[in-house]
């Protein structure tokens, strides 16, 4: 069956400008790090790519690595594109990243020019595309120098292979070292990519002043814990989630959760329902409330999971009460 995109899909978005730049981008963003390797169901992924974009999602984010195994999320996005979506390339935006290792030997990993040049091609690749909206280095390196890992980061943009780029879960001093250098080479960085949840706030420390200050956006990833903020471990751990997958590479463990966590899930969920919202709802909402924040990264496994956090932009006013609430709940 062709795809046929839902005309009324721009209406159901909120679209944020990220930095000083001309981009938009939308609050909830789709995220492939898992569920779309070569493991996972094509079809499901396939059915969430199109049902995001039915939503308004225009922005997917990628990078070398996701899968499992690594690569074969990029591949997976090529063969939606290929099949029915390749008509709205310029309607969405595609990024990428390049930090973390791909391959063997010296030149698979950090934040050399030549890793970071033939991981992008490769991305390029997989994907069948010519370019990428978005391409990040993925992570800081200590061994590079930075004016290098930023020069290869300009040299891309220049070669047509990436419109702008990025950086992930740079510190804060690091992050305005990257930005001045990239300033300086005449390609502005347009955006950041930090973890951040209720759980993890290191980049109130400091890291979204610098960015409002080089006019950067900021888009987080494991928002929702890895799925910990969510109704998910409220009786346990179920046999389908990604703390009893054990598959690794970033994802939360079952030795992650304990009775102490698991009271104050219990207790977040209470408040998120006399909000209205579920608690992966409000997660989301709460990690929007700043207004530095231009989007969030949702991950999901199935296309309910989508719909029903989505939803979260239905409330994203917080009262100082109920502010106050959650961080009495964390730090309990």
């Amino acid at each position: 069956m062709n795809y046929k995109a839902d005309p009324n899909r721009y209406e159901k978005m909120k679209y944020n400008r990220c930095g000083n730049s001309g981009i938009k981008l939308p609050a909830i963003s789709l995220g492939l790090w898992h569920n779309f390797g070569a493991i996972d169901s094509y079809e499901n992924a396939k059915e969430m790519i199109h049902l995001a974009f039915d939503k308004g999602i225009t922005h997917f984010d990628l990078a070398n690595n996701y899968g499992p195994p690594a690569g074969s999320a990029e591949t997976t996005f090529g063969k939606v594109l290929k099949e029915g979506f390749e008509s709205h390339r310029d309607e969405i935006i595609v990024s990428t990243k390049a930090g973390w290792k791909m391959w063997e030997g010296p030149y698979g990993d950090y934040g050399s020019k030549k890793y970071l040049v033939a991981s992008l091609d490769q991305s390029l690749k997989r994907m069948g595309l010519d370019y990428v909206d978005i391409f990040y280095h993925h992570r800081p390196d200590p061994n590079t120098p930075l004016e290098e890992t930023m020069a290869a980061l300009d040299l891309i943009v220049r070669q047509g292979k990436a419109l702008y780029v990025g950086i992930s879960s740079y510190s804060p001093e690091e992050t305005k070292a990257a930005s001045t250098f990239l300033k300086q080479l005449g390609t502005p960085c347009l955006i950041h990519q930090p973890k951040y949840s209720m759980l993890d706030r290191w980049i109130e420390d400091g890291l979204l002043d610098v960015l409002e200050e080089e006019g950067m956006g900021c888009i987080t990833f494991s928002t929702l814990a890895q799925g910990l903020l969510t109704d998910k471990y409220l009786k346990g751990i179920p046999a389908d989630s990604r703390a009893a997958s054990g598959r690794g590479n970033g994802a939360i463990e079952s030795g992650q959760i304990d009775p102490h966590q698991l009271k104050m899930i219990h207790n977040l969920n209470n408040l998120a329902a006399d909000r209205g919202q579920s608690l992966a709802q409000m997660a989301l909402s709460w990690a929007l409330r700043d207004k530095r924040v231009t989007s969030t990264i949702l991950g999901v496994s199935r296309p309910q999971q989508l719909i029903d956090s989505i939803k979260c932009l239905d409330n994203l006013t917080f009262t100082q009460p109920e502010l106050t609430q959650i961080d009495q709940i964390l730090k309990a």
